[in-house]
């Protein structure tokens, strides 16, 4: 979870056209005639030249100006665009009637400068209640959104919403609206921080400030999945096999699934540190191949004996150079396998229908993540899923993860997820640990260090996650939810004085009160 930072461009949009009156409410739809159809007209803006004030098939409603057709498409030569050079609040809509009442989606290819009040893709008057997907902040690249639906009525209006300020700019192309349906499996956070907090007298609250357990809390806001990593024999003596028992209770009492992450290690296992457990130290690679297998297998089993049988399993923590080094690094792909493979054959000897997945932190890295799944597959590596960590502030842009998460779904035919993402509330520190992120210099551009910006990064993420095609993305971990600031449950648990620098990045505030960005759980 600590890597390089992350850098950002901007692109400039010219300008072009006025708006009319700004400041225009958009509220009901003007009266229209309904013309029997089941597709989009128009749906990539190719009819129209550039200027085009009004696209052949839709219709504009508020300051009109401020939406228009120009070139440079995505799939085309043209695209849509709002932009004024004054405040505007402008809607491209069109209607669509005769559909067969059913599950559709709408998706699309959107860029944003943000910074608008809103702007959005809507779904409305469809029959039931309406849906809406934000367009994420993406200046230099094309981002790929979906919008489910459930017609009842027969028809839908397909709307494009900006309430800007002067300036803001979106552009949308290549819509299309289709049967089927879409959405997250899971929607989870690691809280494997969680015992340790509790222990030391952290305290969790819901919005109102009502104390009360963290995972009913989080429950409650929509979490079902958690993720609990197991160390072998940590100096502190949490997140170890007893503690993860007892910590897996909890969360299927609350109802909710478990993903266990093996970091095959005493302590943290990241891209920079891959350390043997030390009671694994001086072991013949054979017996490390045996060490693996038993302790996926005695806590696997353990946790199978007791009723809570875990639903997934990490065999390995951001294991982009490997694990378990030198035995099981990246520079030898035949051991790295053969330790992956004995992890694999462990969690299906506990239970068949576990899901095993590989964990790497190159959310944003195309090549990176081919290289490394290409060279497992050519060394016979086993797995069931591909988990990605994807921090915005170090790996790349929103386009740049889409484009190796699709790539990565689809070229190994492997559902994926987000292993770990997430974002600063706030920039300052609640301990003497100065935090991962601290300065506006390192955020995302369009995403505030605010509880609305964190809200916006993770619907933006999901919806990504959401628009993975053929149904292979699973959904999110947020990573760490309850890591609050409480003395002594510092990142070293050699060091009781250590301090937390993720606390800013929790889903509950300096107030231990439940954070208004937990609604985020309730993605689709």
């Amino acid at each position: 979870m600590f890597h390089p930072r992350r850098t950002v461009t901007r692109r400039t949009l010219r300008a072009l056209l006025l708006p009319l009156a700004a400041g225009l409410a958009l509220t009901a739809l003007p009266a229209q005639t309904a013309t029997a159809a089941s597709t989009l007209t128009n749906a990539g803006f190719e009819t129209d030249g550039t200027g085009a004030a009004s696209p052949n098939g839709w219709t504009e409603y508020g300051d009109t100006g401020a939406s228009f057709v120009e070139s440079g498409g995505h799939g085309g030569s043209y695209r849509l665009s709002h932009w004024a050079s004054t405040a505007y609040k402008v809607e491209t809509y069109q209607y669509l009637s005769g559909l067969t009442n059913g599950s559709y989606k709408l998706t699309a290819w959107v860029r944003s400068g943000g910074g608008q009040n809103a702007a959005y893709i809507a779904l409305k008057g469809c029959g039931g209640t309406d849906q809406r997907t934000d367009l994420p902040v993406s200046s230099s690249g094309w981002v790929h959104i979906v919008t489910p639906v459930n017609v009842t009525n027969g028809q839908c209006t397909i709307s494009i919403n900006s309430d800007a300020n002067a300036g803001n700019w979106i552009n949308v192309d290549d819509l299309a609206f289709t049967s089927g349906t879409t959405g997250l499996a899971i929607k989870g956070s690691d809280i494997s921080s969680l015992a340790k907090s509790e222990a030391k007298g952290g305290v969790y609250k819901t919005s109102s400030g009502t104390t009360g357990d963290a995972v009913t809390i989080l429950k409650n806001a929509g979490m079902n999945y958690a993720r609990l990593k197991v160390w072998v024999d940590p100096a502190d003596g949490y997140n170890n096999k007893t503690r993860v028992l007892a910590m897996a209770k909890r969360v299927k009492a609350a109802g909710m699934k478990l993903l266990v992450d093996f970091h095959y290690s005493d302590t943290w296992a990241d891209p920079g540190a891959q350390s043997k457990p030390a009671a694994w130290s001086g072991h013949s690679y054979s017996q490390l191949k045996t060490d693996v297998y038993n302790h996926t297998y005695d806590v696997l089993n353990a946790l199978k004996a007791q009723g809570t049988t875990a639903d997934m399993v990490q065999v390995g923590n951001e294991i982009n150079g490997g694990m378990m080094w030198s035995e099981g690094s990246t520079d030898n792909w035949g051991q790295l396998a053969g330790l992956l493979n004995s992890g694999y054959d462990a969690v299906k000897a506990v239970d068949s229908s576990t899901t095993v997945a590989l964990h790497l932190a190159k959310g944003g890295d195309l090549t990176g993540t081919r290289w490394w799944f290409d060279s497992a597959l050519s060394n016979g590596v086993k797995f069931d899923a591909i988990g990605l960590s994807y921090y915005g502030y170090w790996h790349g842009t929103l386009a740049d993860f889409q484009t190796t998460l699709d790539d990565a779904a689809a070229r190994y035919a492997k559902p994926v997820f987000v292993a770990e993402t997430a974002y600063p509330f706030r920039l300052d520190s609640d301990d003497s640990l100065t935090n991962q992120i601290d300065l506006s210099s390192e955020l995302v551009t369009g995403y505030p260090a605010t509880a609305a910006g964190q809200l916006a990064w993770m619907n933006a993420v999901a919806n990504i996650v959401e628009a993975v095609p053929n149904g292979r993305g699973l959904g999110i971990f947020y990573w760490e939810a309850t890591w609050t600031a409480v003395t002594g449950n510092g990142w070293d648990p050699a060091d009781a004085a250590s301090g937390n620098g993720w606390e800013n990045q929790a889903l509950f505030g300096y107030d231990d009160k439940a954070l208004s960005s937990m609604a985020w759980f309730s993605h689709r």
